[in-house]
């Protein structure tokens, strides 16, 4: 305990954990009376100064500290929980702070007037708390109990405003499907400790661990381990076909999204995969490769038809998502820590900038007393003429998605896809399949963020009887998180190399050796292909949804399948739904009529036999006893009647006895 009372990094990152879940404690306590916000803005502004100056300046480069402590013990093991410091849970959790700072600045103007602001701020430092808890956790146990945590943290988030039907059936999917996640963490942590005895990730992956001693991971159990966890990180980092929850989260506020969904919690997927890598074998890497290449390439493609403005962003988030599972497949585990570094700024700032968008036109509605989605973007157009700030910082949050030169999602995304062609062109054959899909993936992101910023921000405005002209720039407390964020989208804050990847700080502090060579030529090549792929999508883009020459028929039944999801939704819906209906109504006619009817017969035969029973007893049994009973009463009644002393009774009897004995002689 020694250690908690100094100024140590250890005891620094315990303060920016507990901060946040002091904040939810004291939110808690007030209720209603908390409405500002300022108690969790304190706490996460307290956070981030202590993570980024107390914790990763010490650490960053430097070698790693852990510290343990004993929890339980049953038996002869002993369960602990632990803090590890090393560059990527340092740079995780600084990024977990720094993301969700200017979240909380931007909310206090975007939820204000909210009637449940209250549990809008005890949510989101809940949530804060659990997910910075799992970046620093030293051990599986422990940092599952942080991902239940965060999963619970974003059911409540997601289902905030839950007198909307949608909303309450968006954060019980995203529970589900999450819950199938967790089941394969779970089978995996059990398999870890049944094989070693021990869930330290230091014993299990340190410089001394297990897996640097020549343990066997091409065993079949091992194999099992890395695809359970890979499936946990599967719901969590919404990877096809458990993908499905994320587009249904945006029915929660679009500061939520902004922070769960596009930076932080769909983020800690990618973060168990690199904390766990030396676990993999080739074949799980294969198929996590695989795996996050369809993610990539269908929910691009489910992006292009969306009129939704946050469904488009959630579908591109499940994208690059997919590039990052691709290079933990690929062996550069590196390359996706600096992409979900990279995207967690430039994707956030997308989704600030579409609930700016979504608040002036959620006010015009208001204002105007008029029926339509303000998230619609057949609703919307020529929006840079009244919010020329938020145009310009979404056009910088886009240029970093597609890849541009001078953004970081440039450098980061450039990483990966290079890295994909050098790790394919090593092994050869169909393994070119997924740097290909990579970069036609690479065009499709260009094209559809174009065609959010065409259909926003250029042309007309296209409800034409509202009074448009009272449509306003976001308030300063919106605009200056964003413009934070927007630096964040650039690639001075990564790399004062502008061109290559290979001098960014976070990838030399990460320094992962690949097993394959690097080939210079392709740092030319690819990125030369990927602009000139992404210019032509946004030419095409500008002719169809600026100049008005859209060539399609919204009926086609490819933009028809975009819109609704490839029908995914529908398939689970008859595949396990409407499945588990039909079986629960098989359970309940089989309860009814087969168990609860062979009860009633059983309960019905044994009334009958009761009954029958009953009579027996009643007539026949206890008919003859009474009978001689009565009989033998009778009998004793007359002779008692007889001897009762009285002479004229004796007489009486006597001559009745001789009478009879009389007319017996006589007749005879």
């Amino acid at each position: 305990m020694r250690d908690l009372l100094t100024i140590s990094p250890i005891s620094m990152s315990i303060l920016v954990v507990l901060l946040p879940l002091i904040a939810f404690v004291i939110q808690a306590i007030l209720g209603k009376k908390s409405t500002s916000g300022i108690i969790s803005l304190i706490a996460i502004v307290a956070s981030t100064l202590i993570s980024g100056g107390f914790v990763f300046t010490a650490v960053w480069d430097n070698p790693a500290i852990s510290t343990t402590y004993d929890w339980f013990t049953i038996g002869d093991k002993t369960f602990t929980i632990g803090i590890l410091l090393n560059n990527l849970s340092v740079l995780m959790q600084f990024i977990v702070c720094i993301i969700a700072l200017p979240v909380h600045i931007y909310s206090r103007s975007y939820m204000r007037g909210d009637p449940g602001i209250h549990r809008y701020w005890m949510y989101l430092s809940l949530f804060c708390f659990a997910m910075l808890g799992l970046t620093i956790s030293k051990n599986l146990f422990m940092m599952y109990i942080f991902w239940e945590l965060v999963g619970f943290a974003s059911y409540l988030l997601i289902g905030f405003w839950f007198t909307k039907e949608a909303a309450v059936q968006a954060n019980k999917k995203a529970f589900l499907v999450n819950r199938i996640g967790d089941l394969g963490f779970l089978i995996g942590i059990a398999i870890i400790f049944s094989t070693f005895g021990t869930l330290d990730l230091v014993d299990l992956f340190g410089t001394d661990g297990f897996f640097t001693q020549g343990i066997d991971k091409n065993s079949g159990w091992m194999t099992v381990a890395g695809i359970a966890f890979f499936l946990g990180a599967m719901a969590k980092s919404a990877q096809f076909p458990l993908h499905v929850w994320l587009p249904d989260a945006m029915e929660g506020p679009t500061s939520v999204s902004s922070l769960i969904h596009a930076a932080t919690m769909v983020a800690a997927g990618v973060f168990l995969l690199s904390s766990i890598f030396p676990l993999f074998n080739e074949t799980v890497l294969l198929i996590i490769a695989i795996i996050g290449t369809i993610t990539a390439l269908t929910s691009a493609f489910f992006a292009l038809g969306q009129y939704d403005i946050k469904k488009i962003l959630a579908f591109s988030t499940i994208s690059q998502l997919g590039y990052m599972m691709v290079g933990v497949g690929i062996g550069a585990w590196d390359a996706a820590m600096f992409h979900l570094t990279t995207h967690a700024f430039f994707k956030c700032l997308l989704f600030l900038c579409a609930g700016a968008v979504i608040h002036e036109m959620a006010h015009l509605k208001a204002r105007e007393n008029r029926e339509f989605d303000p998230q619609d973007l057949r609703n919307m157009g020529g929006l840079r003429r009244y919010m020329p700030k938020t145009f310009g910082l979404m056009a910088i949050a886009s240029l970093a998605l597609a890849g541009f030169p001078l953004t970081s999602g440039y450098l980061s995304k450039d990483a990966i896809v290079i890295t994909a062609w050098e790790w394919a062109l090593h092994h050869g054959g169909l393994y070119l399949i997924i740097p290909i899909l990579l970069v036609v993936v690479s065009i499709l992101t260009a094209f559809y963020i174009g065609r959010l910023i065409f259909k926003a921000f250029f042309g007309e405005f296209r409800l034409q009887d509202l009074d448009v002209t009272r449509l306003h720039e976001a308030p300063r407390a919106m605009l200056i998180p964003m413009l934070f964020l927007g630096m964040g989208a650039l690639f001075f804050i990564f790399s004062w190399n502008p061109l290559s990847y290979a001098d960014a700080g976070i990838l030399q502090g990460l320094s992962v050796a690949y097993p394959f060579a690097e080939i210079h030529a392709l740092h030319v090549i690819i990125p030369i292909i990927l602009i000139c792929g992404s210019l032509i999508a946004w030419w095409i883009g500008w002719r169809w949804y600026t100049k008005g020459s859209y060539p399609l028929n919204p009926n086609n039944r490819w933009i028809q399948a975009s819109l609704n999801q490839g029908y995914l939704n529908e398939l689970y819906h008859k595949t396990f739904v409407e499945s588990t209906l039909a079986l629960a109504h098989i359970g309940y006619w089989f309860d009814r009529y087969i168990v609860d009817g062979l009860v009633n017969f059983s309960a019905t035969a044994v009334r009958s036999l009761s009954a029958f029973s009953s009579w027996i007893d009643r007539y026949i049994v206890d008919g003859f006893v009474n009978t001689v009973a009565g009989t033998t009463y009778y009998i004793g009644h007359l002779l008692r009647w007889i001897q009762n002393g009285r002479l004229q009774n004796y007489l009486g009897f006597a001559f009745t006895i001789v009478l009879i004995g009389i007319i017996y002689l006589i007749i005879r």
